[in-house]
């Protein structure tokens, strides 16, 4: 190698090497530049109403629903009732096709004709035995009919006493068979059990219904869709706070923006366990006089367990926050029933101890403690890095539409 080409060498080493120490340069100015901002994001504390509220979701349903079926089997000859029809009790909304069990009563009510007859012609053996029987009594007496041949008459006479009684048990049997067949026929007759309207229709007109095992359904029909109710599922943790007569409001997907009301009739004991959570079903009477609400939608319930006017609140998140480690310093011991939150005073959160009464996922009131109307209540932290900042002071930022951080 050439003494020029050695040179060239070195100079390219030397301006690598000098670029390298520019670029770290450069990276540590920048990271000296940069500076860290605590930011807070706090509301006021504030006085208003305020209401403790369970929330649950259910589904509406008609106060007294009436499911229509048949006890027999056959083919649906027509239907009179359709979805949304209004019926009156015992009018006819379907047929069954009748020709089978018309058959069986013609036949049932021959047998029992029948068995009829047998008891007459029984009754006229009986009277003929006993006549016979009662002139060989006498004759046996003078001796002249032998005591055997007295014996034949008597044993004649009894038989045609049990013929009498078999022929009458038969013809109760038949009468049975007999109404039987005529229930049935007038079970083939669909009729109404209530005032009401039809909400469920399972049958067509043609279609064979079979009722060997159960009783098939028809028609189910809600007496009155003025009055529904609600059946919500409350947890363990909030039933406590549920209580007959008790208000409520609820909303549906059909009408968001209207809030319905409610009053709690019934809070049951039977206990549900749905994959280890213990819930508890809760009954809400509906008024429904513009018919807006329908068998089967879900209401999202809001339930209203006590209400405060003009009380001290504070958002429920300041309970859950907390200083990061190293600015939290020595805490006093928390007693029975209160709790902790942080009030940002000269940039800085301070620490102050309060009592808390009713609330819910919102707000919870303030009964106790050193806290005055208007104090920054600190909700959350962030840090953030900015290489403008010119100091290490921490920033707050009101949370609500149209809040952002103060001006620098």
């Amino acid at each position: 190698m050439t003494l020029p080409q050695v040179f060239k060498g070195k100079m390219r080493l030397a301006l690598i090497t000098a670029v390298l120490l520019l670029a770290a340069g450069g990276g540590y100015l920048a990271l000296r530049g940069n500076k860290t901002a605590t930011v807070y994001r706090t509301e006021p504390a504030t006085r208003g109403d305020i209401a403790s509220t369970v929330t649950s979701s259910g589904s509406i349903a008609p106060l007294v629903t009436v499911t229509v079926g048949t006890p027999v089997s056959g083919i649906i000859k027509s239907l009179s009732a359709d979805y949304n029809s209004q019926v009156k009790k015992g009018q006819v909304i379907a047929q069954i096709d009748p020709a089978t069990y018309n058959a069986l009563v013609e036949q049932s009510r021959g047998s029992y004709l029948n068995a009829q007859a047998n008891v007459a012609k029984a009754k006229v053996t009986l009277v003929d035995a006993k006549r016979t029987l009662a002139r060989y009594q006498n004759l046996v007496k003078d001796g002249s009919v032998s005591v055997s041949d007295f014996d034949t008459y008597a044993t004649a006479a009894a038989s045609a006493k049990a013929a009498l009684d078999a022929a009458e048990g038969s013809v109760a049997q038949a009468k049975g068979s007999y109404d039987q067949a005529r229930t049935n026929l007038n079970y083939t007759t669909i009729v109404s059990p209530v005032d009401g309207i039809v909400i469920s229709r399972a049958v067509e007109v043609g279609q064979t219904v079979t009722a060997s095992m159960s009783t098939p359904t028809l028609f189910t029909i809600a007496q009155d869709l003025t009055q529904m109710q609600i059946n919500a599922t409350v947890d363990e943790s909030d039933i406590a706070k549920v209580h007959e007569g008790g208000n409520a409001t609820f909303s549906v997907d059909a009408y968001p923006e209207e809030l319905f009301a409610g009053v709690v009739t019934q809070v049951r004991n039977a206990a549900t366990t749905t994959s280890n959570v213990v819930t508890y079903s809760v009954i809400l009477a509906v008024d429904n006089k513009d018919l807006k609400l329908r068998p089967g939608m879900t209401a999202s319930v809001t339930f209203v367990a006590a209400t405060r006017q003009s009380a001290l609140k504070i958002p429920t998140a300041a309970l859950r926050y907390r200083p990061k480690t190293g600015q939290q310093g020595q805490q006093a011991k928390l007693e029975p029933g209160q709790k902790r939150i942080y009030v940002l005073k000269n940039g800085r959160p301070e620490p102050v101890i309060i009592g808390v009464g009713i609330g819910n996922d919102k707000e919870t009131e303030v009964t106790k403690g050193d806290l005055t109307e208007g104090a920054e209540i600190i909700l959350e932290e962030q840090t953030t890095t900015s290489a403008k900042a010119s100091s290490g002071n921490p920033l707050s930022t009101r949370s609500g539409p149209g809040m952002g951080p103060p001006p620098r």
